[in-house]
């Protein structure tokens, strides 16, 4: 499962910033109204992830410590290269987003400022499903 949600994180990212540099250098009409649908789905993805996350972080509270810096930024409850993958990628989805929106600040383009939703929802999934939390005293 964590294979899956990281490199549903990396090819998200890679999709998102590929479209948004396209549609950004072009200003091609139709490539700016995929790139929007792209945004729109990441972000609805990213909302669903973050559903999902807090309803398991809730009941895996019962058991165990669970921390918001550990469910969030995956501080201590992750693997260094699992952590990197995807903080890097939630940090690129920022850095394209707001680029890419000031770029173009009045067209489709603004809408990439809403696709980090995604990386840092599967950041927390991943905390969810897979991360080690101490046991609860």
């Amino acid at each position: 499962m964590s294979d899956r949600i990281v490199r549903a994180s990396v090819w998200g990212t890679a999709c998102f910033a590929a479209l948004a540099a396209l549609a950004a250098a072009t200003d091609a009409g139709p490539i700016v109204v995929v790139s929007v649908v792209v945004d729109l789905l990441l972000f609805a993805a990213g909302c669903a992830a973050f559903v999902v996350t807090l309803v398991r972080v809730a009941e895996r509270s019962r058991r165990e410590e669970i921390t918001l810096p550990g469910v969030w930024w995956l501080s201590g409850s992750a693997p260094s290269a699992v952590r990197r993958a995807l903080l890097w990628s939630f940090g690129a989805e920022v850095a394209v987003g707001i680029a890419t929106a000031s770029a173009r600040p009045f067209t489709g383009l603004a809408f990439g400022v809403l696709a980090p939703v995604y990386g840092l929802g599967l950041v927390g999934l991943w905390a969810a499903r897979m991360g080690s939390f101490p046991p609860r005293v």
